[in-house]
């Protein structure tokens, strides 16, 4: 019985790193519009710890797509973090019209810090000294001015795409 959840389990986990990387090309017409993030908290509030397992199926696959460029090493930290923070949300204590606002908002926050977290590797990869790199993520805030309001809009998916996920995994384990 635990080999058949554990089997399913890892192939809903690996449907969602298709969903993920899919969904994050059909929206590339959008500059730092897409569902990643929203998708980092929807599944880390199902599935906690094993919610890596997608995550880093996407940014594997993002590799492969792209040649594995040097853009994409940040890939590599920038979405445990965003895990780790939501991974200390209490979801299920907070109460559901709090979540409703609190969730969408932290997402898009995720996305107006993405240019300050992608700037370690920036400044190491051009040798970039502090001021350089400040500059580098100031000429860089009107994108994640633009990737907060994607993540915000998208953001208001986490709720219920959480509570179907959640409601689907009690469902077929029980």
């Amino acid at each position: 019985m635990k080999t058949r959840e554990t089997i399913r389990d890892l192939a809903l986990l690996a449907m969602f790193a298709a969903l993920i990387f899919v969904s994050k090309n059909v929206m590339e017409f959008l500059p730092n519009v897409h569902p990643v993030t929203m998708f980092v908290m929807v599944l880390t509030f199902s599935y906690r710890w094993r919610a890596l397992i997608p995550i880093y199926i996407f940014v594997f696959m993002i590799g492969v797509q792209h040649g594995f460029p040097l853009w994409w090493i940040p890939y590599l930290y920038i979405w445990t973090i965003y895990w780790a923070v939501s991974m200390l949300i209490p979801y299920q204590k907070i109460p559901m019209k709090a979540r409703l606002i609190l969730l969408p908002v932290l997402c898009g926050f995720f996305g107006l810090a993405y240019g300050t977290l992608y700037a370690p590797v920036q400044a190491l990869m051009f040798h970039l000294d502090f001021k350089q790199t400040l500059a580098w993520i100031a000429a860089g805030l009107p994108w994640d001015a633009v990737h907060f309001f994607g993540n915000l809009s998208i953001g208001t998916l986490i709720v219920p795409l959480t509570e179907l996920v959640l409601k689907m995994k009690k469902k077929y384990t029980a």
